[in-house]
This record gives C-alpha cells, structure tokens and sequence, in this order.
C-alpha cells in the first residue's frame, strides 16, 4: 500500500471536483460524547449547519480497514449505534486501519484525516487538553500536539472546560499554536462564553480566519489555529454554576479509578446527570454554531483558491 486508504462520499467527492468548501467533523462525539439518539440527531443537524453555510460536510469515521471521508447516512446510522467502535487519535488511528475494525475519531485523529484528505477546515465541540490533576498523572490529550504539527484551522468552543485551562493555553502557547477568540477579547470555556482568561488572538471575521491560515501557509509555520468561537448568549451555562459541579465529577473519576481515554467520556456525562440534561443542550448548541462558523471560514478560503 501506497497511499492513504480514504473513500469519499459522493457528496465529498463531487465538492472536491467543483472546488467547493468542504468542513471535516469529527466522530467520537456520535460514539462517545452523547447518548442514542440525540447523538445521531446531532450529527445530522451539525451536518446540516454546514450545508447551509455554503459548504459540504465531511464526516471522518475509520470503517473496515478505510477512513471514510463523509458518510451515508446507513453509516451515519451504524456508527451512531455502535457499542465497540475505538476511540482513536494518532497513536492508534493505524491499528485500527490494519485491524479492520471500527473507529471513531477524535480531534487529533480527524485532524490528520483532513489534512490527508487536503481539507483544511474542522468544526468540532470542544478540543481536549491538560487535564486537572495533570501534574500527577501526565494525562494531557493529544489534541495540543496535533495542533502544532497538523494544518488544519480547528473550529471549537475552547478547550472542554472539566480540563485545566490555563494550563491547556500555556501549553498551546509553548507549542507556538495560534489561538484566536472569535468576536471577543476572552477565551470560551466550552459551555461558558468566558474563561475568566484572555484570549492571545482575536479576530471578528471569517475572512480574517480564512487569510490567517493561508498566510500560514505562505510563511511555511506548521500545525494548524485554534479558532475558539463562544457559545451562543441564550444556551451558555454561567462558569460559576459549572465550576462546582466538574469539581465533584472530577473528585467522582478519581475516586473510582478512571483513567486515559475513559476520563473525558466520564465527566462529560456526570455534568449531564449533574445539571439536569442543560449541558447536553448547550452542547449541541456549540456545535452547530461551530459548524455554521467552520462552514463561512472554509467557503472564504474556497474563494481564495
């Protein structure tokens, strides 16, 4: 074998011989960030966003032993019912790939799908990062390190905010990656609109974004930008309500002995059950207002091109 195992969609596969904009979107958050059937509800409403933004999703799943590039919506379906589908990020993307197995990817993993892919937009939720605690266990995701070395301009809500966040920034900001506030000096906390820490970069339009990554490309400067784009005013959960309450999941995780990949699945779910179903809501709520962003950033660059 030669060259990557992708299968594009038709849909994909038409947009790519027109020129049209294309946004990549993960996977793991329909296998492993939200329950059947909402995550199947999501993921076709985010897919959604992006068409009427002007662009043409991409979902990345690995499906029997090939990273698919856009899916149908029978795979859509399959994926959304998996019970044994791996969650995978660079160490393990091609162990999948020779295992035949099913997989769903991460920011990380989507990241080098994309760039496989030469798609240079991604809307996601939230990217992972330095966990609390990390000074004991190392625990800190591989979404940082992929986002130096992967040129991609990743579209999130900020960091997740059950990590550690000025860590995250500190870290992102050693690794020389861009992290740009959209609309506002402070940076997003996922569900929150504002951290309490300040964003390095701002930016208040999808052009700005657009040209950023091109002169990126320009200049010869590796790894991609994160573009943390804050939750609309109405679906935000106040930090102050929140901070408590990822306080007890955390301590919860701890207590029972999660570790690794099964961390984030965990909290994320107890802050559900925590507030009552509202940060699932807010959840999907950035999302879709990711894609919708993701989508008028990659038709300026489609124009560019």
């Amino acid at each position: 074998m030669t060259h990557p195992p992708l299968v594009f969609s038709p849909e994909v596969a038409q947009a790519r011989d027109t020129g049209r904009a294309i946004v990549a979107l993960e996977s793991t958050i329909i296998t492993h960030g939200m329950p059947w059937p909402q995550n199947l509800d999501t993921a076709t409403t985010v897919e959604d966003e992006v068409r009427a933004a002007g662009a043409v999703p991409a979902t990345i799943a690995v499906m029997a032993g090939a990273i698919h590039i856009g899916l149908e919506p029978a795979q859509l379906r399959a994926l959304a019912q998996s019970t044994d589908a791996m969650k995978l990020s660079r160490a393990d993307l091609a162990a999948c790939l020779a295992q035949g197995r099913t997989g769903a990817t991460t920011v990380a993993a989507t990241m080098i799908c994309a760039a496989l892919a030469s798609i240079d937009v991604f809307a996601t939720g939230g990217i992972g990062g330095v966990h609390r605690g990390a000074e004991a266990s190392f625990d800190i995701s591989a979404d940082l390190h992929e986002l130096a070395r992967t040129p991609v301009t990743v579209v999130a809500a900020g960091a997740k905010a059950i990590l550690d966040l000025p860590k995250t920034l500190e870290v992102l900001e050693t690794l020389g990656v861009p992290v740009i506030a959209f609309g506002q000096d402070a940076l997003p906390a996922f569900w929150s609109r504002d951290s309490g820490l300040k964003a390095p970069l701002r930016m208040d339009s999808a052009a700005q974004i657009a040209q950023s990554h091109r002169m990126r490309a320009v200049l010869g400067l590796g790894g991609g930008q994160l573009v943390a784009n804050p939750i609309p005013l109405g679906d935000e959960i106040a930090r102050t309500t929140l901070e408590p309450l990822i306080a007890r999941a955390t301590d919860e995780a701890r207590a029972q002995g999660i570790a690794a990949k099964d961390v984030t699945p965990f909290l994320l779910d107890r802050i559900v059950t925590l507030t009552e179903g509202r940060s699932l809501k807010a959840n999907i709520a950035l999302v879709r207002n990711n894609a919708r962003l993701a989508g008028a950033v990659a038709r300026e660059l489609a124009a560019m091109r």
